[in-house]
């Protein structure tokens, strides 16, 4: 069904039961990579990541611990090409396992920003998931180690994710039509 976003028509994408699936792949997937020890510090950044954060961590089948961080470049539907850190990283990233948790690696510019913070900090290891992966804008310098799935250039809304902080509660995702 389609669906009508301020001034923008959005048409289904992703549905729940791939967004599941698609969760419960990647968790398997970081816990498998994942020794034991002490608790994996996963950083969902705020806010499109936080319902796909929540899930994937529920999900996990090793320990973890959840500190939640905020950059943002996004206004309305494009990247100002400003990165801002509105709630950074700390000394608490300092000797551990680190996962840093985004619903969308779209220029990759926001991560390579965070990536530098992070590692300015000294974490023992640090890894990059992402849902959803656009290697067609993608200029980032790193590697995303977990991808939910690959799209195109699309602007997509639900699922934690905005369009000028509407749609974030959609159960699924929409992908603005034409």
């Amino acid at each position: 069904m389609n669906m009508k976003i301020k001034d923008r028509e959005f048409v289904p994408f992703i549905g729940e039961r791939e967004i599941d699936a698609t969760v419960r792949r990647l968790a398997a997937e970081v816990s498998g990579d994942t020794a034991g020890g002490e608790p994996l510090l996963v950083c969902p950044v705020l806010t499109g990541a936080f319902m796909f954060g929540s899930d994937l961590v529920r999900r996990l089948t090793v320990a973890a611990e959840v500190r939640f961080v905020k950059y943002s470049s996004y206004e309305g539907m494009g990247s100002t090409g400003t990165v801002n850190a509105e709630l950074p990283f700390g000394e608490w990233l300092r000797g551990r396992d680190v996962l840093l948790v985004e619903d969308v690696v779209d220029t990759g510019l926001s991560i390579q920003r965070m990536l530098d913070d992070i590692r300015a900090f000294g974490p023992k290891r640090l890894r990059v998931c992402a849902l959803l992966f656009k290697p067609g804008s993608f200029r980032g310098n790193y590697k995303v180690d977990y991808v939910g799935r690959e799209i195109g250039n699309e602007f997509i809304v639900g699922y934690g994710m905005d369009y000028d902080e509407a749609g974030r509660t959609l159960p699924e995702i929409f992908v603005v039509k034409g």
